[in-house]
């Protein structure tokens, strides 16, 4: 019967847990800060809404405002068709560098995750060893004293 590990003994082997979001906040690069920052804006209904709004107005000034005054004809409107595109391509792979920075906090997180259920698991275990003993203590007290453990078990079992 192996006595379990004592708990002062427990806790010093322990390693102090992280901060994943500092840990994944100091790896970030200016770079990739400015993508998370623009991920985050453009995946926004307040993004949505500015987009929406340009182009109501865009279309509705070349649409309503006199000839003389209309930059972009709304039977082609062109110029806004190639802003357009030119904020998507710019956009695109801006989000995607983004999506791959929250993609590695998501990792870090993921792998703290596993070695907190790793580290719970230990001590379980360890609470488990230390119940058997306890257990294996009991049994033999209650033997010595003369007293059949099965006859014990049983009527304990019993309500």
């Amino acid at each position: 019967m192996t006595q379990p590990m004592p708990l002062d003994a427990m806790l010093a082997r322990r390693k102090p847990l992280r901060n994943m979001h500092a840990v994944a906040h100091e790896r970030i690069t200016p770079l990739n800060r400015l993508a998370l920052w623009i991920t985050n804006h453009v995946g926004s209904m307040g993004f949505f809404l500015i987009i929406f709004i340009w182009t109501v107005l865009w279309l509705g000034w070349n649409l309503l405002a006199p000839p003389a005054l209309q930059f972009d004809p709304p039977s082609a409107f062109v110029f806004w068709l190639f802003i357009s595109n030119v904020i998507q391509i710019l956009l695109m792979p801006l989000i995607m560098v983004g999506q791959n920075v929250q993609g590695m906090h998501s990792e870090l997180r993921a792998e703290h995750d596993l070695e907190v259920n790793i580290r719970a698991e230990e001590e379980i275990a360890e609470v488990l060893r230390h119940l058997e003993y306890q257990n294996a203590l009991l049994i033999a007290m209650v033997e010595k004293l003369g007293v059949d453990v099965s006859t014990v078990a049983v009527r304990g079992a019993k309500p």
